[in-house]
């Protein structure tokens, strides 16, 4: 039989509601909390450098041309890969993710990078190469990174030739990051995604690999210590003068982090 409800029944059903939508928040709370540790706030660049790589050789000249790179990659040597995962922030559920390393075939090749906004949800204000997240309708890794380097920076897939990869790369948010390594033809237009992209430059490669700016700090947090390269690259005015500032900030580009450690993991196969 149905019973209309009296006025105190309905009180009770709406408190029981609102106690039932509070639990269901809080749950909602908790489960966030133990998914994610908390993320360190600091400047990684007042962390102390505890070596650098001035005793190891630099990867030649003759190495770092596109049909050097193309045989190196159909043929690749035995070598170990120096960083394949960082210390955990998170208990998370680990994601896909692919990255873009653009090589742009200039007088002598430049990698593309950008500058991540600093309202991103992970990995703000960072330098990265154009990537993400791995979305169902991606066929594979180079999908990914073809698709997110169309929408981050506006990179059209007609300028690039995927030349191969190198081991995946696992970071501290639990990202399982796949490093697709491409030639680009000049003549490109970029359009960053506001959104995403602060701006976007470049770096002579045989800056990036030579040891001597690779910088490896350490620091201790929640028990663990934590050790990432970094790899600061000084801004460059428009007709190519290094510009002079009074703040480091201001005056380098601060490659550090995941960025950093696939750089370094290109350095280690180019060199083997």
């Amino acid at each position: 039989m149905y019973v209309v409800p009296s006025c105190t029944t309905c009180v009770i059903a709406a408190v029981n509601l609102r106690v039932s939508k509070k639990n269901w928040h809080l749950k909602r709370l908790k489960l966030h909390l133990l998914q994610h540790k908390t993320i360190p706030v600091f400047d990684p660049r007042k962390v102390p450098v505890v070596g650098t790589g001035e005793h190891l050789r630099a990867v030649h000249p003759t190495q770092l041309n596109p049909e050097a790179l193309r045989q190196r990659f159909q043929n690749p040597p035995l070598w170990t890969p120096e960083v394949l995962r960082e210390a955990s922030f998170t208990e998370r559920e680990p994601a896909n993710a692919a990255v873009l390393i653009p090589l742009v075939m200039r007088d002598e090749l430049m990698v593309l990078l950008t500058q991540r906004t600093q309202n991103m949800s992970t990995h703000a204000g960072q330098i990265a190469f154009p990537g993400g997240k791995s979305d169902q309708a991606d066929a594979d890794a180079i999908a990914t990174a073809l698709r997110e380097s169309q929408e981050e920076i506006g990179l059209d897939a007609t300028f690039i030739e995927v030349i191969g990869a190198l081991p995946n790369y696992i970071t501290g948010t639990h990202f399982i990051v796949s490093p697709i390594i491409a030639l680009v033809k000049p003549g490109f237009e970029i359009q960053p995604n506001p959104i995403e992209v602060d701006h976007v430059f470049e770096v002579p490669l045989s800056f990036l690999m030579h040891p001597r700016h690779h910088m490896e700090h350490e620091m201790s947090w929640q028990g663990q210590q934590r050790r990432w390269f970094s790899m600061p690259y000084p801004k460059q005015s428009q007709d190519g003068k290094t510009l002079e500032s009074k703040e480091e900030d201001d005056a380098t580009h601060f490659i550090w982090g995941a960025t950093a450690g696939m750089l370094r993991n290109l350095y280690r196969f180019l060199i083997a």
